[in-house]
């Protein structure tokens, strides 16, 4: 069995903020990080306990190939599409993101847009060359169907290009 990769600490985060403890459903962990070995080689772990019941949490990813360069959050990964999460599960955070932006709160606002591009961008990297919309292949969690199967006209190349550049704009 090989460990799905978390290209960087930043989405490793969001993954973990997108399963919540499965005793009480909630995600308030505080986490602590360390390289071990695992079966599959050298892992990153992720462990803590739930905020809401106390229940030990633990996540195992694998390690990418090339280390993906700190950049300014967030910075979820290279060039390569994610195993964490799906195209649809990308573009569901995008919108979430994007229709809780605070109006009154500038820095924030910024931030909220800045997570808001980078995973339209992540649901981009899904494209193979020379197509124009993200492939049924990378669709794999119910969420990310049940994105897709809503509108999946949203997963056209110029369609998520038009989005990505709306919130750049907004949050210029």
């Amino acid at each position: 069995m090989t460990l799905p990769v978390a290209r960087t600490r930043d989405e490793a985060h969001l993954y973990l903020d997108l399963h919540p403890c499965e005793r009480c459903g909630s995600v308030e962990t505080t986490w602590e990080h360390a390289l071990v070995a695992a079966p599959e080689g050298l892992a990153a772990r992720y462990a803590g306990a739930c905020a809401g019941c106390g229940a030990e949490r633990r996540h195992l990813f694998g390690l990418p190939e090339r280390e993906v360069g700190a950049g300014p959050f967030p910075t979820f990964g290279g060039s390569e599409p994610s195993q964490l999460l799906d195209a649809g599960e990308w573009l569901w955070v995008a919108d979430l993101t994007a229709g809780n932006v605070p109006a009154d709160d500038p820095d924030a606002a910024r931030q909220a847009l800045a997570i808001a591009v980078a995973a339209v961008e992540e649901v981009v990297k899904f494209v193979p060359p020379g197509e124009e919309q993200v492939p049924e292949r990378a669709f794999w969690t119910d969420l990310g169907r049940q994105v897709r199967g809503a509108e999946p006209g949203r997963f056209q190349v110029d369609r998520l290009l038009v989005v990505r550049d709306a919130y750049r704009r907004l949050a210029g």
